[in-house]
């Protein structure tokens, strides 16, 4: 069945935000006693929710963190954010290319993902169509986050293709039916590929591979 809806991942998929909140992240847990590098937070935590995020490292500190932690950690990655957030390279134009409709499905917080695009200058590209993990009661790697994306633009999940770039959201796909690119600029080509995605490394080959799927189907 031919391509109906292209259903984007944000962070690191279309902002280049993954190794900022890495940081970030590593620089806060460390601060509470629970030593965490940069490549230890992306091995750990990206790709998931910031409550299942928290869930670990309680877990790992073997106590509950601040209550405050939330509102602290978003207000310093948003901080940074404003100083260091660019998009994903040739993505915009990848985007704007695009003849099929499209939307953003993220596992992040609604205000996150604004602040993001907005940030990127990306916004006006997904205005009225962002979805977040807010809006379920699982976020990725279940499907139901998908799920609700197609079923709320119309679309049956198997005409949806999903760009991620995490074994999570790639997982996600998979679960929710949905055909994946897996976008590894900055992750693991073969893990993204054993997890089910088709693997590509820049954003300029997304029209060409969106219409490759549309030929194939």
């Amino acid at each position: 069945m031919k391509p109906e809806l292209v259903i984007f991942d944000c962070d690191g998929v279309l902002v280049d935000s993954e190794p900022i909140a890495n940081r970030v992240l590593a620089e806060c847990l460390t601060e509470l006693g629970l030593h965490t590098t940069a490549e230890d937070a992306a091995r750990d935590y990206m790709g998931a929710s910031l409550e299942t995020c928290i869930s670990r490292a309680e877990a790992k500190l073997g106590r509950a963190l601040p209550a405050d932690f939330r509102a602290s950690f978003r207000g310093r990655v948003f901080a940074a954010f404003e100083r260091e957030l660019t998009p994903i390279p040739h993505v915009a134009e990848a985007v704007a290319q695009l003849v099929l409709p499209h939307c953003v499905a993220s596992n992040s917080h609604p205000d996150w993902i604004r602040a993001t695009l907005r940030r990127t200058g990306l916004l006006p590209l997904f205005e009225g169509r962002i979805f977040s993990a807010e809006q379920v009661q699982r976020g990725k790697p279940h499907p139901d986050l998908f799920l609700h994306a197609a079923r709320s633009l119309g679309k049956a999940p198997e005409t949806c293709v999903v760009i991620e770039d995490t074994t999570v959201g790639v997982a996600a796909a998979v679960a929710a039916g949905m055909p994946v690119l897996g976008f590894a600029q900055q992750n693991d080509p073969q893990a993204l590929e054993t997890a089910g995605a088709r693997v590509f490394d820049d954003m300029r080959a997304l029209p060409a591979l969106l219409a490759e799927l549309g030929t194939l189907s």
